[in-house]
């Protein structure tokens, strides 16, 4: 019997959490951003030149429940938002390895100790073959008017050029 309780109570919980954490994209990013530059940091991609310079001049637009890159619209869209220190960014996207990936907020020119990130989720996408990513669905807020992602571990810098109220 206390096994079964446990048993729905967890599985409650976990309803709970799962229920709770459903949650719209922020109001900070609703608008068009402009994909700006290519941030020089040292990483190990699965992108070259190739197939991140077309990524320059495009847009992203945000909204509520929207996410959309040129003709690509994400489709069950749900966000996360969090606090991320420059230690705690530094150490999940950088490997160990002197050869491998090293990112930082001073390369991606963040002068803060810690910023907003936004990480929307969403059914998996078809840009390239390499990811199944879309460009902006993994943000951090360097700016009120500027954020920072990434595709295929290549970074990029985008500018707000307007805002919505979806």
């Amino acid at each position: 019997m206390a096994g079964t309780f446990r048993y729905w109570s967890l599985l409650f919980l976990l309803g709970v959490g799962l229920s709770a954490s459903a949650r719209d994209i922020p109001k900070e990013l609703w608008g068009k951003w402009r994909i700006t530059r290519i941030l020089p940091v040292q990483t190990i991609s699965c992108w070259g030149d190739k197939e991140a310079k077309p990524l320059l001049g495009t847009e992203i637009e945000y909204g509520a429940k929207l996410l959309r890159w040129r003709t690509t619209q994400a489709s069950h869209v749900d966000s996360e938002m969090r606090e991320i220190t420059a230690e705690q960014f530094e150490t999940q996207n950088s490997s160990p390895s002197a050869s491998g990936s090293q990112v930082n907020f001073r390369q991606l020119g963040i002068r803060a100790l810690k910023v907003q990130q936004v990480v929307i989720k969403h059914d998996d996408a078809q840009i390239t073959g390499a990811t199944s990513e879309i460009p902006g669905d993994n943000v951090l807020i360097k700016r009120k008017n500027a954020i920072v992602f990434s595709v295929c571990n290549v970074y990029f810098e985008a500018k707000r050029i307007s805002t919505a109220s979806h």
